[in-house]
């Protein structure tokens, strides 16, 4: 069986929910206390055992790959300076054996689009999908979410979505799935629509940012006509791969914020504070002198 090696950073979107602050910045790049949203994302493909990263770009995303390059005249002022740990911070950013690989998306088409992008790169692989906004969390020392769903894939092989409870009246929000019970924390998918209303919806259990896909998808996508937004949706492409072989949804271990709502972002920011261990003590004590937080 083939090992999931790559994956994809679909991080061509505009982040019109957060402007002006994305006017000039991706929202990828948006810190969760000292890292952006897309480290985190990243750290969790590398830790699965990922060694491409395969990031579809647009505009104004530049940014993202001065990120993970070398920044030399920054390396030498901190040597300089003696500030060795965050100069180790700085050159860690990446492992050594790990790959970046941008490809730039020319239109705003849409996520399934995105994905399709990455079709010259991933070839006849399985692979990973990401969506930095959707930040992940899971216990300390249990294996990311990421991490979860490739042991899975190793056991099943076939193509994996990381799913959850949504309320019915947000259902417009996401793609939303009907399944069968498979065995524990995994069912099959009988179908997927794409942000249907309330009434509409086959059920409240919603697909969120992590995926593993045989490449078989791509030939779905390809033959894919617009969809709702005028976009190329992933979702159709995914309704189309489960007319022809068996795509599993999995209730991750682990908790997510969505980072494309403000929200969202603020609840992950609070969220990580507390458990960073240069600040969470202090910040800590600020919620509790606004009682935010229940003392200990």
């Amino acid at each position: 069986m083939t090992k999931i090696t790559k994956a994809v950073f679909p991080v061509a979107g505009f982040g019109s929910r957060f402007l002006p602050a994305t006017k000039a910045q991706p929202k990828e790049m948006l810190p969760i206390v000292d890292k952006p949203l897309i480290q985190y994302a990243v750290e969790e493909a590398v830790s699965a055992g990922i060694n491409e990263l395969i990031f579809i770009t647009g505009r104004n995303k530049r940014a993202i790959e001065d990120h993970f390059d070398k920044a030399y005249e920054l390396e030498t002022e901190l040597e300089a300076a003696g500030k060795t740990r965050l100069l180790e911070h700085i050159r860690n950013i990446l492992p050594k054996q790990v790959n970046c690989i941008y490809i730039r998306q020319i239109e705003p088409l849409g996520l399934g689009h995105a994905v399709l992008c990455a079709r010259p790169v991933v070839g006849n692989d399985p692979f990973a999908v990401l969506l930095a906004d959707d930040f992940m969390t899971v216990e300390e020392d249990r294996p990311t979410v990421l991490q979860q769903m490739v042991q899975l894939y190793e056991a099943e092989s076939r193509s994996i979505l990381a799913v959850q409870k949504v309320e019915r009246k947000d259902t417009g929000q996401y793609g939303i799935v009907d399944t069968t019970p498979h065995r524990a924390g995994l069912g099959f998918i009988n179908a997927i629509v794409e942000k249907p209303s309330p009434e509409k919806a086959p059920s409240t259990l919603a697909v969120v940012g992590r995926y593993i896909l045989r490449p078989e998808i791509f030939n779905c996508l390809e033959r894919l006509e617009s969809g709702t937004g005028g976009e190329i949706q992933l979702t159709d492409g995914i309704a189309r791969l489960i007319e022809k072989e068996d795509v599993y949804a999995y209730h991750f271990e682990g908790q997510r914020f969505d980072c494309g709502s403000k929200v969202g972002y603020l609840k992950a920011t609070v969220t990580m504070g507390l458990k960073h261990p240069e600040v969470q003590d202090d910040f800590r004590r600020f919620l509790e002198d606004m009682h935010l937080t229940e003392k200990k």
